[in-house]
């Protein structure tokens, strides 16, 4: 039972003390110092749940924390001041404003794959927005989910922060309260049973998901090399367990040899002759997990794809070796859900048109992956096809550029965050519309007993889109208030002349 927790948390919310720009700074600097000083021991951690090299600690999970930590704290003041927006002619004079509001208590699940990065991140983006916070780890990464827990008391308010460590049952229970957003990530399996929990409270939910995100290559792209490059280094990646990861590959029939040559090429670059002893790639979760990957490579060849790569797999040592393969039919099982895995199917398309086509028969992708250099088809295909984030020309920097929002669309996901964005997600948007106090400057026209002259007096008024913006960049505004002082002292009979 967790009501305690929540309620305990929100008796602290409820003081207001995380209202100030000085407390968020506190708690996002207290974050910054935990990832600086435990670099080494995060990293530790995650080569034992995933056999993470150092490298991709870093470059996937601690610079990316990192950076979006020190970017909320140069910039949470200004975030959090209204945002002006424009009033209508007829509300002047007056002003308007949208205010961000912290949305109470909230929670956070995270998932195995990225375990550091997809704790942190949304965590400061709730801390940046004046949120108390729970946080979920994954079961499925033990040694780091003991070091958060451990660290996360010695450097944030434990008045406003808390960590739950558990498995199914514990996160069953948590869905059960009534929390001012829910943060999921993870597949849309569980996103569906997030998603149904919070709607008996009402409550607003992010679902960070993922799905089958195609990489389409262009019969006139040449540089191969560079392609099969960004191709498999996403595609293997944290050994393939990345949300955004390339799924499949489209091509068609006369590029076909060319794009699987180079990839092949690479991936033996990559990885050697026996990827098993390359230190650079890392391990699937769990043993389940590497053998539902076992037996999405076994029903390759019942399906009557051939495997031009790799191919083998321990799932008792959870190794799933980089895998290629072509002769891939739409109907074969691998292409019947989310890979989430270091597998690469490939499928042949007559034409760009028929490229597009099959992504548009398909759940919106989180990811979509263009290799071109034609203007015209980047510009085709951005416009026909739907997706939570395009890559042109490389794989996954959409995700990496924190300007831009990251989520999905549709069965991919719902809500966006990463730098300012994660801000957004965790605030309230409250409209604050304020009004003169003055009876001088008040309509009579608006109020009852309405006349034939109120409604010609209202047409007059709202068939211009003049705003207070657009007639303060004209430069007319002492000239409206003249007019509204004149019009006031001669009263509604004036007004109704005018009209």
């Amino acid at each position: 039972d967790y009501q305690p927790l929540r309620e305990e948390l929100h008796r602290f919310f409820s003081t207001g003390e995380t209202l100030t720009a000085d407390y968020r700074k506190q708690q996002l600097r207290g974050l910054l110092r935990m990832l600086t000083e435990n670099e080494g021991a995060f990293a530790e951690a995650l080569q034992m749940d995933l056999s993470k090299c150092a490298f991709e600690t870093y470059s996937t999970e601690h610079v990316l924390c990192v950076q979006d930590c020190k970017e909320a704290i140069a910039k949470v003041a200004q975030w959090m001041k209204p945002e002006p927006a424009d009033v209508p002619l007829v509300m002047l004079p007056g002003h308007a404003y949208v205010q961000s509001q912290p949305q109470g208590v909230v929670l956070i699940i995270a998932p195995f794959n990225y375990p550091l990065q997809l704790c942190v991140l949304p965590l400061l983006g709730a801390l940046a927005a004046g949120n108390c916070v729970v946080v979920k780890p994954s079961e499925l990464t033990p040694a780091f989910s003991r070091l958060f827990t451990q660290l996360v008391p010695r450097y944030l308010d434990g008045r406003s922060v808390r960590v739950v460590e558990g498995a199914v049952p514990e996160t069953q229970a948590l869905l059960r309260e009534p929390w001012g957003h829910i943060f999921f990530t993870g597949s849309d399996r569980v996103g569906r049973i997030v998603m149904a929990a919070a709607a008996k409270h009402l409550t607003k939910v992010t679902l960070e998901l993922g799905g089958k995100s195609p990489v389409i290559v262009d019969p006139s792209y040449s540089d191969m090399e560079l392609l099969a490059r960004r191709v498999m280094w996403g595609k293997c990646l944290n050994a393939g367990q990345s949300c955004v990861a390339p799924d499949y590959v489209l091509v068609t029939p006369e590029k076909r040899d060319e794009v699987v040559a180079a990839l092949t090429r690479v991936a033996k670059r990559f990885y050697g002759a026996n990827p098993r002893a390359s230190k650079d790639f890392g391990r699937i979760v769990t043993t389940r997990h590497a053998e539902r990957l076992a037996a999405l490579v076994d029903s390759l060849q019942a399906d009557g794809a051939r495997v031009v790569l790799g191919g083998e797999h321990d799932a008792a040592e959870r190794y799933i070796a980089p895998t290629i393969a072509v002769d891939v039919r739409p109907e074969a099982r691998i292409m019947q859900e989310e890979i989430f895995g270091p597998l690469l199917p490939v499928l042949t398309v007559r034409s760009m048109d028929e490229a597009i086509a099959f992504v548009n028969q398909r759940a919106p992708p989180l990811a979509l992956y263009l290799f071109s250099n034609d203007k015209a088809l980047q510009k085709r295909v951005l416009s026909l096809t739907t997706s939570g984030g395009v890559t042109i020309n490389d794989t996954m920097m959409h995700v990496a550029n924190t300007s831009l929002p990251f989520g999905g669309f549709g069965s991919s996901g719902l809500g966006a965050y990463h730098g300012k964005h994660s801000f957004d997600c965790f605030s309230h948007k409250r409209a604050v519309q304020v009004s003169t106090a003055s009876s001088t400057l008040d309509a009579p026209q608006r109020y009852p007993p309405y006349t034939d002259g109120s409604l010609k007096f209202m047409r007059v008024v709202n068939a211009y889109p003049l705003t207070r913006n657009s007639l303060l960049s004209a430069g007319k505004v002492a000239g409206v208030f003249a007019l509204a002082a004149f019009a006031a002292s001669y009263g509604s009979t004036l007004l109704s002349r005018l009209v």
